[in-house]
């Protein structure tokens, strides 16, 4: 079937986004008449006046800024699909809507938190959630889900993982695809902080896919970066990377229960003594590490002390406001960075030019180098 016809054989949902172009890519095909898989081959009416599925209004700018200040959770929602779409009509009126946001917004506590695969990350945020918000508190949740390599989806399961904690009035979590991005952390990740701060979100919980040298995307985004570790997966001081020991402000050993308890308390000293040998991630800060059970909750209300002592020392000097001002410029030349990057990939002579020079490097007639400096001269119009 030509691509023309199996248009015309499909339709879009009532439900698609207002002048969305070929990025909205579902279609509904057209069912089959007579008789299939036992159905009826008589024809009924249906009454589209009564019929239940509706089409959703359709936002302007100031439905959702106004949405968002009201923290309606289905606009907030609605506000952070929209700042997550790859649409060029959507971004535009994203990028108002945020303008009109951001005066209301960065007066949260902005906290990444990061692990090995299987330390009890979401267990942990659950935990610490619902100890936050029993001391009255709004807790927004970041939570990025690794994307598949070969399909690009993802599972978005951190609202099953939160059961509890998805459930209170005072949270909102938003799952999102890592997309393949640096450090799993997703380009709009920063937009979508600042809307849950405009409305009205106390603490930001930022929850990545793993850990890595990558994971200093992370650092870029937050004001205290917390790494959770667990106790008895080998040679604890080669369980993970220096790079990432040294940008983190506090490690906990995670599972401190039962029979682990002991293993985890050494662990966490044997932490402590190798943070003695490095530099603290912020000024006027001493990293150390502690221990916590998200299981059975102990330790989460001293790891809670121990972020509110670190933002008490770091809001007294010049350390949190100049963090939060590096953080924005640093935002600035990143955005800088994605727009040059796609500019180059989308530019015409770059990609019609590409398979020549792609055929010549993999028959070694030409170096890597000079190809990659023919390719800039290519997009610069040399």
């Amino acid at each position: 079937m030509t691509k023309e016809n199996d248009k015309s054989n499909s339709y879009r949902p009532d439900w698609h986004p207002e002048n969305a172009g070929e990025e909205f890519a579902i279609r509904i095909v057209k069912g089959v008449e007579g008789g299939h898989d036992g159905l009826s081959t008589k024809k009924t009416s249906v009454n589209k006046t009564n019929s239940l599925v509706k089409k959703r209004p359709m936002l302007n700018i100031d439905d959702y800024v106004k949405g968002v200040l009201e923290n309606d959770r289905t606009l907030l929602a609605r506000t952070i699909t929209l700042i997550e779409s790859n649409s060029e009509i959507h971004n535009k009126t994203a990028q108002k809507v945020l303008q009109q946001l951001l005066p209301h917004a960065g007066k949260s506590l902005r906290i990444g938190i990061t692990g090995v695969p299987g330390a009890g990350k979401s267990t942990m945020i659950e935990a610490l959630g619902m100890y936050l918000i029993s001391l009255g508190y709004k807790v927004a949740v970041l939570a990025v889900d690794p994307s598949s390599s070969v399909t690009k989806g993802s599972i978005l399961g951190d609202k099953t993982r939160m059961e509890k904690l998805s459930r209170e009035k005072d949270c909102f979590i938003r799952p999102s695809p890592s997309s393949g991005t640096l450090g799993g952390v997703t380009r709009k990740s920063r937009e979508t902080m600042l809307v849950c701060e405009a409305a009205g979100y106390d603490v930001i919980l930022i929850e990545t896919v793993g850990v890595g040298q990558s994971e200093i995307t992370v650092r870029s985004m937050v004001d205290f970066f917390l790494l959770v570790m667990i106790a008895g997966a080998g040679d604890e001081l080669q369980g993970i990377k220096k790079g990432v020991i040294e940008i983190a402000d506090a490690l906990v050993v995670n599972k401190a229960d039962g029979d682990n308890e002991t293993k985890a308390k050494i662990s966490a000293a044997d932490y402590s003594n190798a943070l003695h040998y490095l530099s603290p991630a912020t000024g006027g800060w001493k990293t150390e590490a502690y221990t916590c059970s998200a299981l059975t909750g102990k330790g989460i209300s001293e790891l809670w002390d121990v972020i509110k002592k670190f933002e008490k020392i770091v809001m007294d000097s010049s350390v949190f406001d100049k963090r939060r001002k590096d953080q924005t410029i640093e935002w600035v030349f990143n955005m800088i960075e994605e727009e040059l990057k796609e500019q180059f990939y989308n530019n015409e002579n770059v990609k019609s030019q590409f398979p020549a020079l792609k055929a010549k490097i993999l028959s070694e007639k030409i170096l890597p180098t000079s190809a990659a400096k023919m390719l800039l001269d290519i997009y610069k119009g040399k």
